[in-house]
């Protein structure tokens, strides 16, 4: 039972401060003007007052409430590593047995689980969470057992008490690591790209100068190299192709460090063509010449050597070729020395005029035996005497002419095959394209037929030929489209995926497998001409294997979904075709530092002195010390006892009951009267 003196005045404070003015006032004037009863005055007005102002005694019946203790168990992923999990646990008893000793205590036990999302270890979240639950006034210390790699230390809440962290790990342990400091998401493909990697020894790590790395491309067998321990290593590389480079970095675990999770670093780098460099060689002039080049220039990525024949060929005035030309045009440097610099050659409607010699034209067809693109736009010259197909060139082409020139107006379509070939599928609006008025007809001898025209005549032919890729256009019509001739047609779109896929870029292979990843979900892309394809066999990062079945989603395009059980390199395989995606860092957050360490914490520890323990060197004792003192010693951690309560009953007894005002103000009074009158 506690009790206290409270006010709780009848009238506002400002009026019970006035009626206490004018009553002091009376009693000056009776003083100034010598009325012996100024004294019992006084009194009375002062009992008035005190009687107005409620003074009451508060008694309260308080019940002690016990101490709280917060035990913050961290089962992040690290702390998985070496013996750390049972290290923590008997410690975490030990401790809550300890505890469980003391009078007047509760323990509350608070588990950390795994972040979410590779958020590491969020201990002051938890934290925060326990206290929003327990009352502030109860809450006497708090103890984390911990290997003190917080990753959410600027979430620190408020602490009512001290907080202690028993670091778990032991003195000798001992990791390594590699690290890349930078790594662009582009690089141009052929030129090379500097990363910066590091291989750190963190802890008591051995005197290793030197430490091996293995570098591996698209999940192909790596290579070997010998780096150095501690220092930034520049390291040159130049992407093998368009798209997605994977790059896995990894260094070999060594004996005795904690754990090879961060010894591997994944990097993946978008590889993108610096300049397309096109020669276009025009032979007759008509009207789609101009628009060939208008497309080509209207891509500031796209570098345009045209070679065109301005004179045509029914002037015959007897000049020698030599000197037709309005500059010497460097023909041998471009088609015997240079060829090889192209990434795509366009004949548009040339024919065999004596101005290119076979050896050049055999030379062409060598290049594209040697990863070279060709792509032939076919006019009616195609289908006579001089035609390329009766060139160097015809030993490469997909079809060869039958002679006969097909002049009616058709709408050009995609065949079957051509709605699976990623250059043709999915073309905008095939219904509403404009109609093409002349075609030369084909005999295929292989190749793809993707588009055709009157009769299922092949209009559009694709074929690999060595290395190298070919595209045969059976129509020199396609001019139409861009012209906006009965409604026009998708030209640019279908001209860019033909450079595209003559580019070899990996979005229009036409047997791929790829993944996207978003977050820990990867979308499994199989792009087929077949209409069934196999399941796709998934190896997880810890080697464990797992099939996926795909689903066709549209014409050639099968999908599926998969969810990755965990973080780094994922390998996928379906047939012959392969391909590897990252799902996060190759290393978890959890496993960037793993070392045990109390200086993450430290800051958090100092405002109200807690202390950090190794649990190796055995549980400290535990006291009480008063709140603003050392919380924290040699040997022992210290709590603050709360002294907290629970106020049961309460009882008011007033102090100036009316009765005992009324008799009092009127003794004084009457008194002072008496007084006055009897002088």
């Amino acid at each position: 039972m506690t009790g206290t003196v409270i006010f709780d005045p009848l009238l506002p404070l400002p009026l019970l401060i006035a009626l206490g003015v004018i009553a002091a006032a009376g009693v000056v004037l009776a003083l100034w003007r010598g009325l012996s009863g100024w004294a019992f005055r006084a009194g009375a007005g002062l009992v008035l007052v005190a009687a107005l102002s409620g003074p009451v005694y508060l008694a309260e019946d308080r019940a002690p409430l016990s101490d709280i203790i917060l035990l913050i168990e961290d089962d992040s992923a690290s702390q998985r590593l070496s013996d750390r999990a049972s290290q923590t646990a008997e410690a975490a008893d030990a401790l809550a047995t300890q505890l469980a000793a003391r009078e007047n205590t509760e323990i509350r036990r608070i588990r950390v689980p795994d972040g979410m999302k590779n958020a590491g270890t969020e201990l002051m979240t938890t934290l925060s969470a326990a206290l929003a639950e327990e009352p502030q006034a109860r809450v006497a210390g708090i103890i984390a057992l911990s290997d003190g790699r917080v990753h959410d230390i600027e979430r620190t809440p408020d602490l009512p008490a001290p907080l202690h962290l028993m670091l778990s790990g032991q003195e000798d342990d001992w990791d390594r690591r590699l690290i890349v400091e930078n790594a662009p998401a582009f690089a141009i493909i052929g030129e090379p790209v500097t990363l910066t990697l590091k291989v750190e020894d963190s802890g008591a790590a051995p005197a290793d100068a030197m430490a091996d790395l293995d570098i591996s491309v698209d999940g192909q067998p790596p290579e070997r190299f010998t780096v150095p321990i501690g220092q930034e290593i520049d390291l040159p590389v130049t992407l093998p192709h368009g798209g997605r480079n994977v790059i896995r970095f990894s260094v070999p675990e060594a004996d005795g460090e904690l754990t090879d999770r961060n010894n591997a670093a994944i990097i993946q780098i978008n590889g993108v063509r610096d300049r397309l460099r096109v020669l276009l060689v025009s032979g007759e002039p008509h009207q789609g010449s101009r628009t060939w080049r208008n497309l080509l220039k209207s891509d500031s990525s796209v570098d345009l050597v045209h070679f065109t024949i301005l004179r045509p060929p029914e002037k015959q005035d007897g000049v020698p070729v030599g000197e037709l030309s309005l500059i010497a045009f460097p023909t041998r440097e471009l088609f015997m020395e240079k060829v090889e610099d192209f990434d795509l050659i366009i004949f548009d409607r040339y024919k065999r005029r004596g101005i290119l010699p076979p050896i050049y034209l055999d030379n062409v067809a060598d290049y594209v035996r040697n990863g070279g693109a060709v792509l032939i736009s076919a006019g009616p010259d195609f289908a006579g005497a001089d035609s390329l197909a009766r060139s160097p060139l015809g030993t490469i082409l997909p079809a060869e002419p039958s002679a006969r020139l097909v002049e009616e107006r058709f709408k050009p379509a995609v065949t079957d095959l051509g709605e699976r070939h990623p250059v043709t599928s999915g073309l905008p609006d095939p219904e509403a394209w404009g109609d093409w008025l002349r075609q030369v007809e084909l005999d295929p001898l292989g190749g793809q037929t993707v588009m055709h025209g009157p009769g299922d005549r092949p209009l559009l032919m694709l074929d690999r030929v060595g290395e190298g890729r070919v595209a045969l256009l059976a129509s020199d019509h396609a001019w139409l489209w861009t012209r906006g001739y009965d409604g026009g047609g998708p030209q640019l779109e279908l001209l860019r995926r033909l450079a595209h896929w003559m580019m070899k870029e990996p979005e229009l292979e036409e047997e791929a497998l790829w993944a996207e990843a978003t977050g820990q979900t990867m979308r499994i892309v199989r792009r087929s001409l077949s209409e069934e394809v196999g399941a796709v066999t998934i190896t997880r990062p810890d080697g464990t294997e797992e099939t996926v079945e795909l689903d066709e989603v549209s014409p050639g395009r099968f999908e599926a979904l998969y969810d990755g059980t965990e973080l780094g390199l994922y390998r996928l395989e379906e047939g012959e075709k392969t391909a590897v995606i990252g799902l996060g860092p190759a290393a978890p957050k959890e496993f960037e530092e793993t070392i045990a360490t109390g200086d993450v914490v430290e800051p958090v520890l100092a405002p109200l002195r807690g202390g950090v323990f190794r649990i190796e060197d055995g549980l400290p004792g535990i006291r009480e010390v008063r709140a603003g003192r050392p919380a924290a010693g040699r040997g022992w951690l210290g709590i603050t006892p709360r002294e907290a309560y629970q106020t049961q009953d309460v009882h008011q007894l007033s102090l100036l009951p009316p009765w005992l005002v009324l008799i009092l103000a009127a003794l004084l009074i009457i008194g002072g009267w008496l007084r006055e009158g009897r002088q």
